[in-house]
């Protein structure tokens, strides 16, 4: 078993990632355009490289975390890629990035001979910093076998199948729940505090109900109820997840009508509060318009 291995991307989840590949003993090479992102792995022993190409000059299988699907083709396959080294022949991607872009590069990668990985993550930075995460993982058998050994330090893998982008596509369905949950769960708590209901108790009645779910029993305890909407994921990425699941399902044939509005409610949130605002932020919205703040009441 392979144990040097490159990792380009160390940022909020790449970060935690690439220190559990660490611990659990495997030697990194690593690349980031923000250096400061790489102190913290260097000073456990990691080795910086200058480039995506240097990383897979010196590990076999290299790792990506990247924030959006034009960034990855760069890496990739651009000039100075992954695709242009002279050692690497897997390419393990943790990104949600669609299933079209997934396509394209695996095919690129099986220009230069290089074997492709769809391994998005669910799960967050908690998730990533305990191993706890859920990997959707789509590659050929034989891939998948010499790869689920590192799957296995982040979480819980999941194989969907051998064709190229079907882990993106299950990725791309789940971020998009998730979202629909906040903007849903939004309404029903802004109507609840509007008629005078503390939002605490209603959340407590929904989370041992039929309605319970990711956004009740843990985003909105969290993030939203103590006023931080700081969850941990950015309105940008959350809008751009959502934007590929409706687009992809269209494209396929797939309506996606209220998909459709949960991405109009990201791109009002983006707008309104910025692309760098916790994806939570989606709550703020509906409560400007209905003229109530859905938070813990003291005493």
């Amino acid at each position: 078993m392979t144990r040097i291995l490159g990792f380009v991307g160390i940022g909020r989840m790449g970060g935690p990632m690439s220190k559990r590949l660490i611990d659990a003993g495997y030697e990194l090479v690593v690349f980031d355009k923000n250096e400061a992102a790489l102190e913290p792995l260097l000073a456990l022993g990691a080795t910086k490289a200058a480039s995506p190409r240097e990383v897979a000059d010196q590990a076999e299988i290299v790792l990506t975390s990247l924030p959006t699907p034009d960034i990855l083709e760069r890496v990739a396959l651009g000039e100075d890629g992954v695709s242009s080294g002279s050692k690497a022949r897997i390419l393990l991607d943790v990104s949600t990035t669609g299933p079209g872009t997934a396509k394209r590069v695996a095919e690129g990668l099986a220009a230069k001979n290089m074997q492709w990985v769809d391994c998005p993550v669910s799960g967050g930075i908690a998730g990533a910093t305990n191993g706890t995460l859920a990997l959707m993982v789509s590659c050929p058998q034989a891939t998948f076998d010499e790869v689920e050994p590192i799957a296995k330090t982040f979480g819980k893998v999941f194989f969907v199948g051998e064709e190229p982008g079907l882990g993106q596509v299950v990725k791309l369905a789940n971020n998009m729940l998730a979202a629909a949950a906040i903007a849903l769960s939004a309404e029903a708590l802004a109507m609840g505090v509007k008629a005078g209901i503390d939002p605490k108790v209603m959340l407590d009645i929904i989370n041992v109900s039929t309605g319970r779910n990711s956004a009740t029993q843990d985003k909105f305890p969290k993030a939203v109820l103590p006023g931080t909407f700081d969850f941990g994921f950015a309105t940008a990425l959350s809008y751009k997840d959502v934007r590929l699941c409706v687009d992809e399902a269209e494209a396929m044939g797939v309506p996606m009508i209220a998909g459709s509005l949960v991405r109009q409610m990201l791109a009002i949130t983006n707008r309104k509060y910025g692309p760098d605002s916790d994806f939570t932020s989606m709550v703020k919205v509906v409560e400007d318009w209905a003229g109530v703040e859905i938070r813990e009441r003291k005493g």
